[in-house]
């Protein structure tokens, strides 16, 4: 817990939306735990903005990916706040690594010029969120998974259209999943800004309904 607060700043920055979907996570723990894979996926999403050549890019995903030997193995990379947290968070959870790797398998992809894989960039890590907080069967999280990557890929009348499946799923989560997949609901108006965005959240998270 001690390196929330800062990781807890740094998908602040990198991802409001999500970041505000987290604070209505009533566990403190859980909380955190989401902030973590949140910051986890930051880490990623910067790496092309940082170096220039696909190549150098593949390789600090590399070295992501062999990070997760420690990560699995409940040995954390000591001074690395986002592998520390992630490596408890994984532990306590008791998740797969799968979707972590398919993560990273995607961002390399995505350097290379290839298209965006909505399931490992969306789907995947929503999945791991309701998971985080609840426990939740990942197929509920699905359809908002993929509402959120059409979303975040620009395809906004497709996430609109695929928003009624996405509200009638997340219905079966439990109440404490619901921040998982609280960012879908934006697909009811993807230009909005920060303030309409605040108050979307916190209307569909009031209702508990995408």
């Amino acid at each position: 817990m001690s390196a929330f607060p800062s990781l807890d700043e740094q998908v602040r920055a990198a991802d409001p939306d999500r970041w505000l979907s987290s604070r209505f996570a009533a566990d403190a723990q859980a909380r955190a735990d989401l902030v973590a894979l949140y910051a986890f996926e930051a880490e990623l999403l910067a790496i092309p903005t940082r170096v220039t050549q696909p190549l150098l890019a593949e390789m600090r995903y590399a070295w992501w990916r062999e990070q997760l030997d420690g990560v699995f193995a409940g040995v954390a990379r000591k001074g690395h706040p986002v592998l520390e947290a992630l490596t408890d968070m994984v532990a306590r959870r008791g998740l797969e690594r799968a979707p972590f790797e398919a993560l990273i398998e995607a961002h390399i992809g995505r350097v290379h010029g290839e298209a965006h894989d909505l399931d490992a960039f969306y789907v995947g890590p929503m999945q791991l969120a309701a998971r985080i907080l609840a426990a939740a069967e990942p197929e509920v999280a699905a359809p908002a998974g993929r509402v959120w990557g059409l979303v975040q890929t620009g395809r906004f009348d497709e996430a609109r259209g695929a928003l009624a499946e996405a509200a009638r799923a997340a219905r079966a989560l439990p109440v404490q999943a619901f921040p998982a997949v609280l960012p879908a609901t934006l697909a009811r108006r993807p230009g909005a800004g920060p303030l309409e965005k605040r108050m979307r959240l916190l209307w569909a998270a009031v209702r508990g309904r995408l």
